[in-house]
């Protein structure tokens, strides 16, 4: 790569030039538009400009990453019960959304949102468990351990259904369709269990918790959050909750109380106190 700034050769892939430290810029390997150096998605296009926003898990340069997770603690963690917060998401209506758009098209637009949901799991200091196609399914009391993890997951659903709807709002400006998050979240006990990879350690949940906090995520109305009756009870006076009243979800043999996430609650916690001050992740914890 070639420097802008003073024409040193660089070797490909770095982010400063080795001889002046300026920034390179960041070229779409899509259309080849080159965007400023912070840049999340193109700016001619809309493309994602990390080559990693469609491969899982999504490092985040904020958050120390699960898989950076010592070797020692992967096997005290193997069949380990924990209590966790489990959080589905996916995009509503994204099957008719790719039917009626040509392929390329459809992914401009699902690949930005996906990595807007992952980036808000990631920042408070949740696991992306799994991507599909079209949602992801996350993980928060493990394998980094959370006593306030219910909170953590509902505070990043609420992030990034904000998100969402910012880019959504963007993107009809440009004549183009937008989309809605549905998020189902539950808390409860859970078998973690490890799995190596590619050289890397995974992690996931064995249990019913997981179950019925993926069937949860169909009962959300559009742009909804919504979370079981044990979630409710741990977060309680942090968030604003409505009750949806009892569903039945596919494959639980009982109907489910479930409750909407209207909005943050009374009590302030250590998150809302971070944001105030401009803080991206709390100090102290």
């Amino acid at each position: 790569m070639i420097c802008s700034n003073c024409g040193a050769e660089n070797p490909t892939g770095l982010k400063f030039c080795e001889q002046c430290a300026a920034p390179f810029k960041k070229r779409c390997a899509k259309c080849g538009f080159e965007n400023s150096t912070t840049a999340r998605f193109c700016g001619e296009c809309s493309a994602p400009l990390s080559t990693a926003a469609t491969v899982l898990p999504i490092q985040s340069e904020k958050v120390p990453s699960v898989r950076l997770v010592q070797e020692t603690e992967a096997a005290n963690l193997e069949g380990e019960r924990k209590t966790v917060t489990a959080l589905f998401a996916d995009i509503k209506g994204s099957t008719e959304l790719m039917r009626d758009l040509d392929p390329e098209e459809a992914r401009a637009i699902i690949d930005p949102a996906l990595q807007l949901m992952i980036d808000a799991v990631h920042r408070y200091d949740g696991y992306v468990v799994q991507s599909t196609g079209d949602g992801i399914f996350a993980l928060f009391g493990a394998p980094v351990a959370h006593e306030d993890h219910p909170q953590r997951a509902l505070h990043a659903a609420i992030a990034a259904r904000g998100e969402l709807r910012r880019r959504g709002e963007d993107l009809r400006m440009q004549g183009r369709a937008g989309v809605e998050v549905r998020i189902g979240i539950n808390t409860g006990e859970v078998v973690m269990r490890s799995v190596q990879t590619g050289g890397h350690t995974e992690y996931s949940p064995i249990g019913h918790v997981i179950n019925v906090a993926s069937r949860m995520q169909s009962a959300a109305p559009a742009g909804g959050i919504v979370v079981s009756a044990d979630t409710r009870h741990l977060v309680e006076g942090y968030f604003e909750l409505g009750a949806l009243g009892a569903s039945e979800l596919k494959g639980i043999a009982e109907p489910i109380e479930v409750y909407e996430v209207v909005a943050t609650g009374s009590l302030r916690s250590h998150f809302d106190v971070a944001a105030r001050r401009g803080l991206t992740r709390f100090v102290g914890r």
